[in-house]
This record gives C-alpha cells, sequence and structure tokens, in this order.
C-alpha cells in the first residue's frame, strides 16, 4: 500500500526540510522491550552469522547457487541450511532484523527430496533447489500460519497452498519460510509503522536500523537485501512490492494485474492486487517471475491474459536493450529533493550513455488528482475481499467486524501504536453494487490508463521512468510514517501496469531504486530495459546493518 494515500488521508504534512533524511532518528516515546534491538551491530562487527561480508552465499544469485549445486559444492539441503543459520543470527539476534516471521520446519524435507531428484538427473529448471522466503500473507497448506502479520489471525493455517505457490514448488523452490509484513499489507491506519505487526513486531532497515523497510513488502524487502534468502515474493496494491524493494537496495517487479494468480492471498483490492517477485538482480526476477505465472480460472484476470505471454523472460535481458529507446523521465522527479534529483539525473545520463533519447514527461501531474477515489476503491474491495477470504478460513476471525472486535478487546498487543480507522472505514461500506464504489473504480481505472497510454503514444515512449520513492525514513511509533519527499507507484498501480525498480543509487548509505513503467504485459520489455541500465551502472550495494546513517 502506498505511504502517499496514508499522508492524504491524514493531517500530517510531508517531511520537506532539507529534501534529505535526517541523520539520526528521534523519537518521543521509550521503545517497549520487545522492540529494542539487542546487540546492534556497528559497521563490520560479527554476528552469529560473521559479517555480511564473510557470509559465505554473500549475494550469491539464483545462477551462483545453482552452479554450487551441479559441481558438489553446495545441496538444496545445505543451501537452506545455510540460509536457516544466517535467519537465526539476524532476525532475532545480532541487528534483530526481524524480516522472518516464521521459518519452515518442512524444509529440509523438501530440499531433501529434490536432492534426490537432482541426484536421479531430474532438474526441474532454474529454481530447482533455489531457498525461497514469501510474505505471509499467502496461503501455505502446511505448517506454517498465514496471518498477514495480525495477532487476531494467529493460529490459521490455509487448507492449501496459494495458485502461485503450487507453481512455486512444482518449479523446485525450497519454501524457506515467510517474511514479516505492515499488517494487513499496510492497510489499518492512516498513521501506521511500515514493517510493522501485531504478530511479527517491527522489522528494520538493513542499512540502517533505524530506519523504514517500507510497506508492505518489508519483510521480503529486507530478508532479500540481508542474504537471508536468494529471491522473495511479495505483494503490491500500491507500492508494497517497489517500495520496499527501492529502499532496500533491490530489483521489484510488480506485474500486470493479472498475470499472477491472486487466489489464496489476503487481499486487499482486487482491482489493483498483485504478487510480485524481489531479488538483488534483474535476472533473477525474470526467473522467479516466469515460475509464479499461469492460468488460474478462479481468479479471472481484470486485463485479457495475451496468448504469447513469454515462458522465459530471460530472453529480453539484453546489455544493449535500451539503444534506440525512447524513455519519459518525470519531470517532476528531476526537481525534487536534491542528492534524490542528482542520482535521478545521474540515471538519466546513463540511459542516454546506452542509447536511449529522454523526453521530460508529467505523468504524477495528471495521476495525483485520482488518489481520494482509489483510497475509497480500497475501502470498498478491502471488506469484500476480506469477507469472502475469512468465510473459507479455518480462522477464529469470520469477517473484518470480527477483526475489528479482537483488535479492541486485544489492544495492547494489536493497536500499541497506531490503530485501526482504515479497517472501521472499511466495514462502514455497504457493497460493490454502490455507485459511489463504481464511480470510483471507472475514474481509478480509466484515469491512469489513459493517462500512461496517451504519453506513451503521443511521445513514442518505450517506458516512463522516475524516482521509485525517496530514501527511507525513520522508524516513528509515535507519528507514523511519512515522505521523503518522492512516489511514484500510484500511476502503474491503479492502471493495474507492470513497474520495475532497480537500484539507482544510495543516499546518506539509503538505497535509492529507479522505476521503469510500461503498458499491460509489457514485463519482458521492461526486464530489459531494467537489465541493460542494471549492468551499465552496477548500483547495488549489500546492507552494513549500521545502527543509524552516519556522515
Amino acid at each position: 500500500m502506498n505511504r502517499r494515500l496514508f499522508l492524504n488521508q491524514g493531517t500530517r504534512v510531508a517531511l520537506t526540510a532539507a529534501l534529505l533524511p535526517t541523520v539520526a532518528c528521534q523519537t518521543t516515546t521509550d521503545k517497549p522491550a520487545a522492540d529494542v534491538p539487542a546487540g546492534t551491530p556497528a559497521a563490520g562487527a560479527t554476528t552469529e552469522t560473521g559479517t555480511a561480508d564473510s557470509f559465505e552465499l554473500h549475494e550469491a544469485t539464483v545462477a551462483d547457487l545453482q552452479d554450487r549445486m551441479a559441481k558438489g559444492t553446495d545441496t538444496a539441503r545445505s543451501l537452506s541450511e545455510k540460509y536457516l543459520a544466517r535467519i537465526k543470527g539476524l532476525n532475532e539476534a545480532g541487528p534483530m532484523l526481524r524480516a522472518v516471521i516464521e521459518t519452515n520446519p518442512d524444509a529440509l524435507t523438501i530440499a531433501d527430496e529434490l536432492d534426490k531428484e537432482r541426484k536421479a538427473g531430474k532438474v526441474r529448471g532454474p529454481l530447482h533447489g533455489i531457498p525461497v522466503l514469501i510474505k505471509d500473507n499467502i496461503d501455505s497448506g502446511d505448517q506454517m500460519m498465514t496471518t498477514a502479520g495480525a495477532s487476531a489471525l494467529t493460529g490459521h493455517k490455509a487448507k492449501q497452498d496459494a495458485f502461485i505457490l503450487k507453481k512455486l514448488r512444482a518449479a523446485g523452490a525450497v519454501l524457506l519460510g515467510k517474511t514479516n509484513l505492515s499488517e494487513w499489507a499496510n492497510f489499518r491506519s492512516s498513521h501506521s509503522v511500515s514493517g510493522w505487526s501485531s504478530r511479527g513486531r517491527q522489522s528494520r532497515n538493513p542499512y540502517a536500523l533505524d530506519r523504514s523497510t517500507s510497506g508492505s513488502s518489508s519483510g521480503s524487502g529486507a530478508a532479500v537485501a540481508a542474504n537471508l534468502c536468494a529471491v522473495a515474493i511479495g505483494t503490491e496494491t500500491d507500492g508494497s512490492v517497489v517500495s520496499p524493494s527501492a529502499v532496500n537496495g533491490l530489483v521489484g517487479l510488480k506485474p500486470t494485474v493479472g498475470l499472477l494468480s491472486r487466489s489464496g492471498i489476503i487481499p486487499i483490492s482486487s482491482t489493483q492486487d498483485t504478487a510480485g517477485p524481489m531479488a538483488r538482480t534483474v535476472r533473477d526476477a525474470a526467473l522467479l517471475l516466469a515460475a509464479l505465472q499461469g492460468p488460474d480460472s478462479a481468479d479471472p484476470a481484470p486485463l485479457p491474459i495475451p496468448a504469447n505471454t513469454p515462458a522465459d523472460y530471460t530472453v529480453f535481458l539484453k546489455p544493449d536493450a535500451l539503444k534506440g529507446q525512447r524513455l519519459g523521465v518525470e519531470k517532476s522527479h528531476l526537481n525534487g529533493p536534491p542528492a534524490v534529483a542528482a542520482l535521478l539525473k545521474e540515471a538519466v545520463a546513463a540511459l542516454k550513455a546506452q542509447g536511449a533519447t529522454i523526453v521530460e514527461i508529467e505523468l504524477n501531474k495528471l495521476v495525483n488528482p485520482l488518489g481520494e477515489a482509489e483510497f475509497d476503491v480500497l475501502l470498498y474491495e478491502f471488506k469484500e475481499g476480506v469477507n469472502k477470504y475469512l468465510a473459507g478460513a479455518g480462522a477464529s476471525v469470520k469477517n473484518l467486524a470480527d477483526v475489528i472486535a479482537y483488535n479492541k478487546a486485544h489492544a495492547a498487543e494489536a493497536m500499541p501504536f497506531f490503530q485501526q480507522e482504515t479497517l472501521i472505514r472499511a466495514e462502514a461500506t455497504d457493497g460493490l453494487n454502490n455507485p459511489k464504489y463504481k464511480a470510483a473504480v471507472k475514474k481509478t481505472v480509466a484515469g491512469a490508463r489513459q493517462a500512461i497510454d496517451g504519453l506513451l503514444k503521443t511521445n513514442q515512449l518505450a517506458a516512463i521512468v522516475g524516482v521509485t520513492t525517496g530514501p527511507a525514513w525513520c522508524i516513528d511509533w509515535v507519528n507514523g510514517d511519512y515522505s521523503t519527499g518522492v512516489d511514484f507507484s500510484s500511476p502503474a498501480a491503479m492502471a493495474g501496469y507492470p513497474h520495475l525498480t532497480v537500484p539507482m543509487g544510495q543516499v546518506l548509505g539509503l538505497p535509492v531504486g529507479l522505476s521503469f513503467v510500461g503498458p499491460a504485459y509489457q514485463e519482458g520489455r521492461l526486464l530489459g530495459l531494467g537489465f541493460a541500465y542494471e549492468q551499465a551502472t552496477h548500483k547495488r550495494a549489500a546492507p552494513k546493518f549500521l545502527p543509524t546513517v552516519t556522515v
């Protein structure tokens, strides 16, 4: 969920002083003992698993891991054991990232079976034996819970795998565990704290531990950035794949809505929800995307899925993919926060050096007025979707009203920092036949698509680029989230179009991402453009688990 929507619904003003993140985060309340990081290491300090640089699988790609298994250096089991040990050392000890909400007790058994297959000469594909983490709003029909981070759903175990998890298992991946998230995918309060859930507590940014991991796929972002896994799956309604990816120095892809099935995923919006890959490289994101996609009759796509959907997105990954391409750059971002604008200008220069032609455009100006209508869409669809999900689940709460009542009865546990006014507003809606809802859907979807399609056509553009979001803001349990100056998730989110973010550099050691937005089902093109930029710039830098930002 995009923080901008919450900021618009609340009364706070976006941070603009100096247009840079403050060096040290401050809060006006004592941190509760449950959330105080114990043994937080300084840069270069050792943890239970050693420094980030000393980890044996440090920054390993899917191809690197496959090479280790092919040579016999590692097995699926040994890779899983190494990642599980790292999770143990960094998740609830050391920097206490709290990126992983639960590890899979069946992980090593799964790995052993996949090792037997490899030994017998059967390798299912590029993800065979690769440890993967998934967000805790995705059903897994196993011993793990599916809770969306909410204590109200503690104990709930799904009856079967979500469709995309079935695809992931079929591809041979090892389900290592589930990641923490902003509770209810950051759709609970206008004063929410991204990365906090009543079940998983506060996830932390591995680049600076007092900075946000962003919402709502916060744990997936922190986990991949900190090398707790090779790749992970997040979900997005508006910004929740691309924003955590950007502030954690990752590649993240929000696909066209409907390309990946939403069946078995705790919903916010049938219009905008989608899962998406989060990885350290464009190639790994492309591999994960291909494994997850596939038609699901239980999830009618908002847009017709083309019959020629690529089965392999790596064919688009060419170093010269930018040559001869016309790209539109979001003009407001060129004049945004100085340090962030400087990174964008540097990125534009790199795009030009690779043969791209750059045209200045103003997409946000066209889409920003749609924000109120978008929020209405989400309120109506959240109640409808959650009620339907809970009615068929084995949870103790059976609908949204039950969730609200539970939170009230367990306020100390469920609502210690912020309330549930967004849930209450959603509960007050009266169904998808309401003319207000129908008008809001038409306004947001048609408006965003017309804005993007119009700019692409008028300027003959292959894609639109901009700053994904500003640097990570301070974790603030008193005031909640705030803006660090820029956001670019809403246009593609409202339109249901694909959005790729790739590392663009850092501001005071905090990562910032470059966005590539295009028309429906052009994931291959966007991945190609992002790959060419990635290979020309190599802006991904591993985190150092610093206690705070230093200068």
